[in-house]
């Protein structure tokens, strides 16, 4: 019985990835909010018997830390975590450039979108929690890719810099959990432009569309594949 443990979870694609993966009865899954006084039903709705609904806030580390504890009390001692998906993330001041960056907007989202996936790694680390061979998936973006971002228009600059570290900490994270667990893979993953209240007007793809190809590629991932940018299609996305 295979166990996820997912970020974010009360909306978008977190919410997506719950549904799909209750439909199974043989996953364990650890499903995260921000808040449990946040409005669930959504989520609710999807969970099934074998469906942890837990807190934990990426933004900060006091929560990040209190769910790697109650996660192991949770799985119990020997249980661990086969699949984690860090899907939380932010998108703020979607207009500003370059050169009108807000620091608050951009500090929140590193704190959101970067230093959330590194401690909750660590955290679940730490607790003993991750298996040998444990997939890890830090959501990522198009928009994180410096190639692509050389080609106009640009946009969204607070959320494309902080997706584009994301991307420098999956291949930290490669390297370094290998030298404690031996068969780990990490990956940044681009879930296409997808018709969420984060994508806004103009996407293109439907939830359940980007979520079943992520799935299948997460099914799929090879030891070499470790420290790879890839899109939901498999396809590998240049730095």
């Amino acid at each position: 019985m295979p166990v996820y443990c997912i970020t974010g979870t009360n909306r978008g694609l977190g919410l997506e990835f719950v549904r799909q993966l209750a439909q199974s009865g043989d996953n364990t899954i650890l499903a995260t909010t921000r808040s449990l006084e946040s409005d669930l039903g959504d989520l609710h709705a999807v969970a099934s018997a074998s469906t942890h609904i837990l807190e934990c806030d990426t933004g900060d580390l006091k929560s990040i830390h209190a769910f790697a504890k109650e996660a192991r009390k949770v799985l119990g001692p020997d249980t661990r975590i086969d699949f984690l998906l860090n899907s939380a993330g932010v998108n703020l001041a979607s207009w500003q450039s370059s050169l009108t960056l807000g620091p608050d907007d951009l500090a929140a989202q590193i704190s959101v979108n970067v230093l959330g996936p590194a401690k909750t790694v660590e955290f679940l680390l730490e607790a003993g929690l991750l298996s040998e061979s444990v997939r890890i998936l830090n959501m990522s973006s198009g928009l994180g890719s410096l190639q692509r971002s050389l080609a106009a228009p640009r946009k969204c600059a607070g959320y494309s810099i902080s997706k584009a570290a994301l991307n420098m900490l999956t291949v930290h994270q490669s390297g370094d959990l290998r030298a404690k667990l031996p068969h780990v893979v990490v990956i940044a993953l681009d879930p296409g432009w997808v018709k969420t209240r984060m994508g806004g007007d103009g996407a293109v793809l439907e939830p359940h569309e980007s979520i079943s190809g992520i799935l299948k590629v997460l099914g799929g991932l090879k030891d070499e594949d470790n420290g790879k940018f890839l899109h939901h299609s498999g396809e590998e996305i240049p730095w």
